[in-house]
């Protein structure tokens, strides 16, 4: 059984292509929720911009990697409030971002 926790985990393999650093660590994952019997994974997520052109590369790697894990179902819900910040940043990604640029 996918609980929220192991979602949260394998998240953190999902990079996001044009700066390189996970979404969760990011960011950029506003929310999961996932069924009682692990099946169904709800995400609500942003993006570092609106209209980043690599978002459909995103939420198919979000599928396809719990979809590994037995989910079923992945909804990946696109929200934009609030709108992200890189105050929403880990310190591992902001030190990160620091060697990079």
């Amino acid at each position: 059984m996918l609980t929220k926790e192991q979602v949260y985990e394998e998240l953190k393999s999902i990079i996001d292509p044009e700066i390189g650093i996970d979404i969760v660590n990011l960011g950029m994952v506003y929310g999961v929720e996932v069924s009682e019997d692990g099946r169904q994974v709800h995400i609500d997520m942003t993006l570092t911009t609106m209209g980043c052109p690599l978002y459909s590369q995103i939420e198919r790697g979000i599928q396809m990697q719990l979809g590994q894990l037995g989910a079923e179902e992945v909804e990946v819900k696109l929200v934009w409030s609030p709108p992200w910040s890189p105050e929403f940043m880990s310190e591992d990604a902001r030190t990160a971002l620091r060697y990079l640029f």
